[in-house]
């Protein structure tokens, strides 16, 4: 009777003992005592590889030494709460024993080069989080969400670019695409593109109204209207074209001046219309038969004299031809 309720102290004990009785794990609860950390930081102090490192933190973890948590991507392991005291007593012990060994001397260097790695990266992002985007815009200039936006066009694609001006947006789309396809209906402003677009052999520039498209139906697999519709007598016109030269699937995209009130500003710009509400856009995109159509409000930037803009985007159907 006394043997049989022994048992499961002793299984624990066997258990425990498993645990401690490796060189790798014991140098892994060395590490992990005072401070949780990633897995990728535990390969540095131990000097070991990920798969090596894992296969123990698995271990050490089924076993109730260790527990984990979610960090954005990755695992932090620190020491379990609430471990058994004699596993705690066992520990000791171990812990005690393996101090003076050479592997766990250099763990523990190894281990304050980590912590006072990320703990700087911590003050310093505490500290300049006020001023993060002015700093990081200083350093690296406007426009790295841009480029990172941008390099997510599939390459494959041919994009339309209506109402080019003067082909700032196509020589950004150029590099990323198969081929751009800008159209404007002021020479002028195409004089100004070609020289802008003339290292980008994949750009093609046509002089036309937005109307009257001089692009064969299906043709592109996304189109772009940039501060365009308010120029125009007849924007839903321009739209039915839009819509026409995408193949199914494609997607329209429209940006352009919030409604507003400021009559100065309109006839600065020379617009006909005072920009466009989100609802009217998305009516617009709708009747002209684009799909999932939906527009949504953009304040300002910072240090703009006019108003805020809109951007509006739809999809046509596969369905439709």
């Amino acid at each position: 009777m006394t043997q049989q309720a022994a048992h499961p102290h002793v299984h624990a004990l066997l258990g425990w003992m498993e645990g401690l009785a490796d060189q790798t794990r014991l140098r892994l609860l060395h590490a992990l005592e005072r401070k949780e950390l990633s897995v990728l930081e535990l390969c540095e102090v131990l000097a070991l590889p990920q798969s090596t490192v894992s296969r123990h933190l698995k271990v050490l973890s089924a076993q109730g030494w260790l527990a984990s948590r979610r960090q954005g991507t990755q695992s932090l392991y620190g020491f379990a709460d609430g471990i058994a005291p004699g596993a705690r007593r066992l520990w000791l012990l171990a812990r005690a024993e393996a101090e003076g060994w050479p592997a766990v001397r250099q763990d523990a260097e190894r281990l304050s080069a980590v912590r006072a790695r990320r703990d700087g990266a911590e003050r310093f992002f505490a500290g300049a989080a006020g001023a993060w985007d002015k700093l990081r815009a200083e350093v690296y200039g406007q426009g790295v969400a841009r480029e990172a936006l941008l390099a997510l066009l599939p390459p494959a694609w041919t994009v339309a670019d209506l109402g080019c001006g003067t082909g700032a947006l196509a020589a950004e789309l150029a590099p990323r695409v198969r081929r751009v396809i800008a159209v404007d209906r002021s020479a002028a402003m195409l004089r100004a593109a070609r020289r802008r677009c003339a290292a980008h052999a994949n750009v093609e520039l046509h002089e036309a109204r937005l109307e009257a498209l001089p692009i064969a139906d299906g043709r592109c697999e996304a189109a772009l209207l940039v501060l365009v519709l308010a120029y125009l007598d007849d924007p839903a016109a321009a739209l039915r074209e839009a819509r026409r030269v995408l193949g199914p699937g494609g997607r329209l995209v429209v940006v352009d001046a919030a409604r507003h009130a400021d009559d100065a500003i309109r006839r600065r710009m020379g617009q006909i219309r005072p920009g466009f509400a989100p609802e009217e856009l998305e009516a617009l995109l709708a009747e002209a038969g684009l799909a999932g159509a939906r527009a949504r409000a953009l304040p300002p930037e910072p240090g703009a004299k006019g108003p805020g803009l809109v951007v509006a985007s739809g999809e046509r159907s596969a369905r439709h031809r």
